[in-house]
């Protein structure tokens, strides 16, 4: 009797230890699934198209997710190896749905569709629409999912830099002009208006901060910010946008080596620095890319950053990717007539770097104190390695191709540098052959920059018929003819060229 007692107290105390244990298990998983929610650990979407055995399993396995996407991340891998791309975007997509944090697989994905997928396609419009799809994919995607993780910011930004803004690609103008058609529409001409988009009151003001937000998911309060540091940029181009994803990267990443997206930001300094400015041609509807001289401050304040913030490559930096950048800073501002900032960074160059700085092309020669005319006009017998009259011809011939094409566009001091520029080599090749004026003598100044002229105005091989009208309209000459006392360097007879600057 005693011992049935005992027995049924027993049970009746495991029974409310069982529910104690059950009360406090409930208690714990409600935790769990709280906390998991709130960092975005059970955000997953239905399986659409799936087979009806993977839709089945997934539903019934449920906590085993993660074992089915890593048999299919196993099958991926194959697919991968065997080149096989078009049928693994259906099984990286099914991942990506079971495991949307599953950060290599959003890379993998996008990295085919934009570099192993688009090549297949001759037609540049199509492998456009693959560039576009990868990169909207983690855009879109993937950081909706993994909003922390520098690595999908990485590659996103490398997207713009390099498929986008570098030349490997074929197509890569057309990416480019179609980039910035696309964005035009959010951002007209490049510049945002930052009091419209932060404080929109017109219905126009509004829809373009729709679309800036909604369709290309960026913030205009980053973008002002990345402007104040990094630029004036323009927004058509891919490399701010390469800088801007970085930027976020950083901003939103908790991992303390970060240092991969740095250098995204440097790199697309530099090449906004080499190619930042876009010069539209109305007349033939194409465009070209200049460099950027308004951030070549910014650019010198990345370099020296980059440096110290990466030991492994700071002295690297310095030694090369650094002086290259001052090097081609004073040549360029020579070159679009800025003669006191030109001179500015050659004696910046001269302190910074004063025993090898000079030493290209045939200026070993020359006494150890170089100025700058000496300087440029060695840099562009080195670009064109010339050792004849007749390359140099060829190289004066460029130099004032360009001067009549960007004085046509209005682009009166980059005109005007290379102008002076034709005008200084030309004299320099005659100082330096006028003992052998009659083997190696050059055609006088005039006679060069008229059959030039010539050649732009009235050949088929010159400017479009557009172009052209424009040309003429700015030199004050009635077609066809030529006039022949527009010399470069001086001032056209309806344009104004300041120099000096």
């Amino acid at each position: 009797m005693f011992s049935n007692s005992n027995n049924k107290i027993t049970q009746i105390i495991r029974i409310l230890i069982a529910l104690a244990l059950l009360v406090f298990t409930g208690s714990i998983q409600w935790r769990l699934v709280t906390k998991r929610g709130d960092l975005g650990l059970t955000r997953v979407e239905p399986l659409k198209n799936a087979p009806p055995v993977i839709a089945f399993t997934t539903v019934a396995l449920g906590g085993f997710r993660g074992l089915i996407a890593n048999a299919l991340w196993i099958r991926a891998v194959d697919l991968q190896d065997q080149g096989k791309y078009f049928e693994m975007i259906q099984l990286a997509d099914w991942i990506t749905k079971l495991q949307p944090q599953f950060k290599s697989v959003w890379v993998h994905q996008a990295w085919n569709l934009v570099y192993n997928i688009s090549i297949k396609f001759n037609d540049p419009e199509e492998r456009w629409r693959w560039v576009l799809a990868g990169i909207q994919l983690l855009r879109d995607e993937a950081l909706k999912y993994n909003p922390v993780e520098p690595t999908i910011y990485r590659e996103l930004a490398w997207f713009f830099q390099h498929k986008i803004g570098f030349y490997l690609d074929d197509a890569h103008m057309f990416y480019k002009a179609k980039w910035a058609k696309e964005f035009s529409q959010a951002v007209p001409n490049g510049k945002p208006n930052y009091d419209s988009l932060l404080n929109p009151k017109t219905e126009s003001d509004k829809a373009q901060l729709n679309l800036l937000t909604k369709k290309f998911k960026m913030d205009p309060k980053l973008m002002k910010e990345v402007d104040e540091k990094y630029g004036p940029l323009d927004w058509r181009l891919p490399e701010a946008h390469a800088i801007y994803w970085a930027t976020l990267g950083l901003k939103n990443s908790k991992k303390e080596d970060l240092i991969v997206l740095r250098r995204v930001i440097y790199q697309s300094m530099q090449l906004a620095f080499y190619r930042g400015r876009l010069i539209e041609n109305p007349y033939d509807q194409t465009f070209q890319l200049g460099p950027n001289l308004q951030i070549i401050d910014k650019v010198n304040k990345a370099y020296l950053e980059m440096a110290e913030q990466d030991p492994e490559y700071g002295d690297h930096i310095k030694k090369v990717a650094y002086k290259n950048f001052l090097r081609d800073a004073v040549y360029f501002l020579y070159c679009n007539n800025r003669i006191s900032a030109a001179q500015h960074w050659f004696d910046y160059l001269c302190k910074t770097y004063p025993k090898d700085t000079l030493i290209i092309g045939d200026l070993t020669s020359y006494p150890d104190k170089v100025n700058l005319e000496q300087y440029v006009i060695a840099r562009v017998e080195e670009d064109l390695k010339t050792t004849s009259p007749d390359r140099t011809k060829t190289i004066i011939e460029g130099l004032l191709t360009s001067y009549y094409y960007y004085l046509a566009l209005g682009e009166n001091d980059t005109a005007a540098g290379y102008g002076l520029l034709a005008r200084k080599v030309w004299n320099k090749y005659n100082s330096e052959t006028s003992n052998q004026k009659q083997r190696l003598g050059l055609p006088d100044f005039p006679s060069i920059q008229k059959d030039v002229l010539d050649r732009l105005l009235n050949s088929p091989q010159g400017f479009s018929r557009e172009l052209a009208a424009q040309l003429r309209t700015v030199l004050n000459l009635p077609a066809p003819s030529v006039n022949t006392n527009a010399i470069p360097g001086q001032q056209p007879p309806t344009t104004t060229i300041q120099t000096n600057k």
